[in-house]
């Protein structure tokens, strides 16, 4: 395995559990989803009691880049890190030039959602603006989006999440392509939904929130964020996945890839979501 991203992250589930000593050194790539599903394995161990040892990527790139987005800030929490102080020659300048628009940050409360749109906002003009051609109003409208999946973990959740945001320039696309990472631990869109919905499986409850707007509050205008989500995302031609329990549900563009709909997976609580939005 030399990368870490949703498209494989079945697999580095699969890595984590079963290894006591989890060896990331060949791994050439790592994306916010990566990082952010490696952070949440880790406190999903954590709070078995269970302590695992990472052995760090030897990319001098990737340990780099994992710095830039605060991943050592949290990773110590739940890891042991191999090496315990990575050698980085020259850390990433945190420039408005960086093509990071979000480094690893949690969601406990509503002022954490404000502090992140904070921080998007001032970075979004620079990046959305200059690398995906996007106007004040899809601007805006990635702002909305941002704000209603974080709300989601305060809301629904019951427990902290991480999100992280960074731009790429996909090579064999030649288009430049942001990438949003969402999760947390918690109850899960089943367990969540179940108070007022009857459902057969996680991804009946998955569908219900994102293709219906069904939400775990009676009162009208409460928990149609992530149908207003996925509008946007669509109006945008982006992708949208959320993994919940042991399914996932995906809505794919035609310039991306993947399955519309998983079941049976190694089961993960709470939620964990990705969107990738295109250059328009």
């Amino acid at each position: 395995m030399t990368q870490i991203t949703e498209d494989n992250f079945e697999q580095v589930m699969h890595l984590f559990k079963e290894s006591s000593e989890i060896d990331l050194q060949e791994i050439i790539f790592i994306d916010p989803y990566g990082m952010v599903g490696i952070l949440k394995m880790g406190e999903l161990f954590q709070s078995e009691g269970i302590h695992k040892t990472i052995q760090l990527p030897k990319s001098e790139e990737v340990l780099k880049y994992l710095e830039r987005m605060d991943f050592f800030k949290f990773a110590g929490n739940y890891f042991n890190l191999e090496p315990s102080k990575p050698q980085i020659s020259g850390k990433y300048l945190r420039s408005s030039f960086s093509d990071v628009m979000l480094e690893i940050t949690p969601i406990e409360k509503s002022n954490d959602i404000h502090f992140i749109v904070g921080k998007v906002k001032d970075r979004a003009n620079a990046i959305l603006k200059r690398h995906l051609n996007y106007d004040e109003r899809a601007i805006n409208g990635f702002i909305v989006a941002l704000s209603e999946v974080c709300q989601n973990i305060i809301e629904h959740s019951e427990t902290k999440g991480f999100v992280g945001i960074q731009k790429y320039h996909w090579q064999n696309m030649n288009k430049n392509v942001v990438k949003i990472a969402v999760m947390d631990l918690g109850i899960g869109f089943k367990k969540s939904l179940s108070k007022r919905f009857s459902l057969k499986d996680d991804i009946d409850a998955i569908e219900k929130a994102l293709l219906h707007g069904a939400s775990r509050y009676a009162d009208s205008g409460r928990g149609h964020g992530l149908a207003a989500v996925r509008r946007f995302v669509k109006q945008w031609d982006g992708k949208i996945s959320i993994r919940s329990g042991t399914a996932k549900l995906s809505i794919i563009p035609k310039w991306s890839w993947g399955k519309s709909q998983e079941i049976n997976l190694t089961h993960l609580p709470g939620s964990q979501i990705n969107i990738m939005l295109p250059e328009m």
